[in-house]
């Protein structure tokens, strides 16, 4: 039976570990933004020891790639990207502090056993709804990468930002215990 929690970030190992797929979790105050060629280069920067941009410890980071915003918001919509891209890189984000990562699709069993070593979870985001996700958006401001656009790198300040958990610390799998309801079995 899932759960819902209404949590603050940065995360702690403590939060995650209270967590268990498909708990619904509404996210309040600072994640950023990154998708694959930011992964790149910050990874780059985790493994070289060089200045991060952001505090990684607890850190929740949304693939995401927002539209730029109409007047007077802080940013237009901000629907979740397809994850797989971020497999390569998650793991050593997760290594380094980070607390989860807030995407769509599934994960491969690199980011999902990081998640178990460094009690990381995996949100899911609702694909197609990117337009109401960015009305959960407070604040953005692009910290990191400009000239990536809308792949810059974002700070932004969420309220309520609705995820479900797919992938949590202990290795279960949303996605999977979806399937597992309706296979036949023998």
């Amino acid at each position: 039976m899932s759960k819902t929690y209404y949590l603050s970030t940065p995360l702690t190992s403590e939060d995650t570990k209270q967590l268990r797929s498909g708990d619904i979790v509404y996210l309040s105050g600072v994640i950023y933004t990154a998708r694959d060629a930011a992964h790149k280069r910050l990874v780059e920067l985790l493994e070289s020891g060089a200045k991060f941009p952001f505090p990684i410890e607890g850190s929740i980071v949304y693939f995401v790639g927002p539209t730029p915003p109409k007047p007077n918001e802080p940013i237009g919509s901000a629907g979740p990207t397809t994850s797989y891209r971020m497999d390569s890189y998650s793991p050593t984000m997760l290594k380094f502090g980070s607390k989860g990562m807030i995407g769509k699709g599934k994960r491969n069993a690199d980011v999902i056993n990081a998640c178990k070593e460094y009690d990381g979870i995996y949100f899911g985001a609702t694909g197609g709804a990117g337009a109401l996700l960015g009305k959960r958006i407070k604040s953005a401001e692009i910290i990191a990468y400009p000239e990536l656009g809308p792949e810059a790198v974002r700070r932004l300040e969420v309220e309520n930002f609705p995820v479900t958990v797919i992938n949590d610390t202990y290795g279960a799998d949303y996605y999977q215990m979806g399937r597992e309801q309706y296979e036949v079995k023998d």
